[in-house]
């Protein structure tokens, strides 16, 4: 089951498209019903139902997922060390800058 699955964060990111749940639904290869049932808690999401949302709404798939209570898998070293290395690299040009 889903940890917690924020129904109004969703509905408030589909009201700002114009978007109804049904067009949610859809994106993700879910029926109406299917959907209804993940928004009440009760049925748990794929990461590629999570992926679709994520494209859809224009947020990352870590926001879509920590929005419907789903833990996404734990990143790859290899993803890992990018991001690490990604994180130095922006704290290292931060600090060029301070000590210019």
């Amino acid at each position: 089951m889903a940890l917690f699955f924020d129904a109004a964060w969703y509905d408030q990111q589909l009201s700002e498209r114009r978007l109804p749940r049904a067009v949610l639904a859809a994106v993700a290869g879910m029926t109406e019903g299917d959907l209804a049932l993940a928004f009440k808690d009760q049925r748990e999401l794929s990461m590629r139902e999570i992926n679709a949302f994520a494209e859809l709404l224009g947020v990352s798939a870590a926001e879509a997922a920590s929005r419907a209570g789903v833990r996404p898998p734990p990143a790859s070293d290899r993803e890992r060390i990018a991001a690490l290395e990604a994180r130095v690299a922006a704290l290292e040009a931060q600090l060029a800058r301070l000590t210019r």
